[in-house]
């Protein structure tokens, strides 16, 4: 692989379409070839007024990591997706990881709900009532071919709420021996433990509910209970906690790390939106408001500091617009490309470690979806995907995010990023759902010839139509690879600018190589 990895692709793009003799589309705002928007049969954008933003050569932030990008599905989920025979584990599954994390080990994280409802079998033991879900040699065998064949890095969910030091250490024992040390990134003891006494585990014969914890639990038992569990899983793995999404145990997240310095990753869980409930409602305008993107980020900025000065990174481990499995036509719509995009970039800006985007096999915010006929895999793949997959290109390993100023104009977000190579790129995100905008992107130390790639689809409602610089991976993908004609095309700057039409709902990314 060379040594850009995919990133190269803009930079051959760029240099082939002008070796070529390819038509330089000169943005200038009174004759721009109608953009590269109409080179990409993008729809007409009815503009907002002209915007400047200048992208700045100061740095904020700490560089963005080496797997950044990664996902998180259940216990059950990871044979949905790979498969049950590790010897020809489901090879788009893999690609469509890859994608995420182009030439860097990706981080995934098993766990979720399932944390607390499975098990190693634990010799002499009755299996406690609250697990659903028996591990054994079959799984861990597909969990390390994976690891293996992806150079990837597993973060696995102990069971905690079976209270049980014997129940956690079976599991870790079992996770060490059957996959390595050198795959796991961490052990993380439980799932969102603030959800312990107030939802039942399991119910009895008789129909009556059984809670893992009693209703007065709270956070100082909870940290007490975390240290007593704790001693039983393998210490030379990392400990990751707490792993939780409650507005209430995040602030106060020093206090777990204080108690338990063994603890090297902190992890969080965040949704902006929630559907747990029929009555409670979500729509796409909600989706793509800037509470459920850059405020979401903000919700853990004090929780990002405190984990610093333990000395500890933090990750979002379980991330999603919707939570409680999504809604149908919200969760699966382009708007959550959009959001997911944006999010991404917010939680870099306020320097969490990297974030596990959620994937339910069947769920309305599943990624995508695989099947398998006579050894053959197939995989549908949904929007939200989409708006990953342009993260991941345009925040290699090493960027550094740079400061903007100026505005993009309304419902239009900004982002810029400086590669270790010295590239920049900067992303534009419209969240209207009707109207466009221009954008004069100027950038004083650069000036040369610049890439121009979209995330479009039809509109924000849509879950079919997706492209991202004119590729898809229509209804279905074999190789897990987009497809079809691309659209990226070369631009370059008028008097030291860059002019960007960005129709409604969509974004645009345009690489700009150092000189």
């Amino acid at each position: 692989m060379p040594a850009r990895t995919i990133y190269a692709f803009v930079t051959l793009a760029v240099v082939a379409l002008v070796a070529a003799g390819a038509v330089i589309y000169a943005t200038n705002g009174s004759s721009p070839a109608r953009d590269a928007a109409s080179s990409s049969g993008a729809p007409a954008a009815r503009a907002t007024g002209a915007s400047t933003l200048t992208v700045e050569n100061a740095t904020e932030g700490q560089p963005i990591p080496a797997g950044f990008v990664g996902l998180t599905t259940e216990y059950r989920g990871l044979e949905a997706y790979a498969g049950t025979n590790p010897a020809t584990l489901d090879p788009v599954f893999e690609q469509l990881i890859r994608n995420l994390a182009p030439g860097q080990s990706p981080v995934l994280r098993i766990g979720g709900d399932s944390t607390d409802w499975t098990w190693w079998p634990v010799p002499h033991m009755a299996r406690p009532g609250g697990v659903k879900y028996t591990l054994n040699q079959t799984w861990l065998q597909v969990a390390s071919a994976l690891a293996k064949n992806l150079d990837a890095r597993l973060i696995l969910g102990i069971n905690f709420e079976a209270d049980s030091g014997r129940v956690a250490s079976a599991e870790g024992q079992a996770f060490v021996g059957g996959i390595g040390r050198e795959r796991i990134a961490a052990l993380e003891l439980g799932n969102e433990p603030e959800l312990y006494a107030a939802f039942p585990w399991y119910k009895l014969p008789d129909g009556q509910h059984v809670r893992g914890r009693p209703p007065t639990y709270d956070y100082p038992e909870f940290i007490q209970d975390f240290a007593n569990v704790s001693r039983s899983i393998p210490r030379d793995i990392t400990l990751a906690g707490p792993s939780t999404g409650s507005s209430v145990w995040i602030p106060v997240l020093g206090q777990f790390l204080a108690a338990n310095r063994d603890v090297g990753l902190a992890t969080l869980h965040r949704y902006p939106l929630k559907h747990c409930s029929p009555t409670s409602q979500v729509t796409i305008p909600e989706i793509l408001s800037n509470t459920s993107s850059t405020g979401l980020a903000q919700s853990v900025a004090g929780a990002v500091a405190s984990a610093h000065a333990h000395g500890v990174p933090l990750r979002i481990d379980e991330m999603s617009a919707i939570s409680c499995g999504g809604v149908r036509g919200v969760s699966d719509s382009f708007a959550t490309a959009l959001w997911s995009l944006d999010a991404l970039f917010a939680m870099a800006r306020v320097g969490v470690s990297g974030v596990n985007v959620q994937t339910a096999p069947g769920s309305f915010n599943a990624l995508f979806n695989v099947a398998e006929a006579n050894g053959n895999w197939q995989a549908s793949v949904y929007p939200a995907y989409y708006g990953l997959m342009m993260f991941a290109q345009a925040a290699p390993p090493g960027s550094r995010l740079l400061k903007l100023s100026g505005a993009p104009g309304n419902d239009v977000n900004a982002w810029a990023t400086r590669a270790p190579d010295g590239d920049v790129r900067v992303v534009l995100i419209n969240d209207s759902t009707s109207d466009g905008g221009t954008v004069t992107v100027r950038l004083p130390a650069l000036g040369g010839p610049a890439a121009l790639s979209r995330l479009q689809a039809p509109n924000a409602q849509a879950n079919q139509g997706v492209t991202l610089a004119g590729q898809s991976f229509g209804s279905e993908t074999t190789t897990g690879l987009l497809a079809g004609q691309s659209t990226l095309a070369v631009v370059k700057p008028v008097d030291g600018s860059y002019v960007i039409t960005v129709p409604a709902a969509s974004a645009a990314l345009l690489t700009v190589l150092a000189k």
